[in-house]
């Protein structure tokens, strides 16, 4: 889904039956799903299941090893420290959004067998990239947290200067697939 479609809106519902068939074929969707995004636009950690129509509250991931699916993820906790970067998104890969996120925080989810799985004190990548995935899954977007009129540029603006545009910010997200 592309941004402004209203099920990018939607609040997503946990996951209660890890042994549907319905549940399997949808995380099998989803890790298609970021597969190909990866393959066609060379970049893409993650992606939240509503983004795809599918409204559970299911992650896909793939930080450069292989991907995974987190089920029912819960952040119980943010660090008081934050840091700005430039965000992107698989629902509006034209864009690049300043924002704010938290550097460390803690996740609870259920792995795909439905087995109970915690994260403490994440680092900044895994940090930054679960509260955009997590506020997928509760119908907000990074453009919510545009930090001002200027936080929303063209994908291709911040790649011609992207020098002038990373000085703004205090992180840049690492890529997990090898340069083309």
């Amino acid at each position: 889904m592309l941004l402004g479609d209203p099920g990018l809106r939607r609040v997503c519902n946990p996951v209660s039956d890890f042994d549907s068939a319905e549940f399997r074929q949808n995380g099998r969707r989803l890790v298609r799903a970021l597969e190909q995004f990866r393959a066609e636009y060379g970049f893409g950690r993650a992606v939240s299941a509503p983004q795809i129509g599918i409204f559970e509250r299911i992650i896909a991931m793939n930080l450069g090893q292989g991907s995974f699916l987190l089920v029912n993820p819960e952040i119980t906790w943010k660090s008081g420290g934050q840091f700005t970067m430039w965000d992107d998104c698989m629902s509006f890969p034209w864009l690049m959004v300043r924002l704010k996120r938290h550097i460390h925080i803690d996740l609870d989810f259920r792995d795909e067998r439905g087995d109970a799985r915690s994260w403490k004190q994440v680092d900044q990548a895994v940090s930054e990239l679960m509260q955009h995935e997590v506020d997928h899954l509760q119908g907000v977007l990074a453009v919510d947290h545009a930090l001002d009129k200027d936080a929303i540029i063209a994908r291709k603006v911040y790649e011609e200067r992207r020098e002038f545009f990373d000085g703004q910010v205090e992180y840049r997200i690492a890529p997990t697939i090898p340069s083309r």
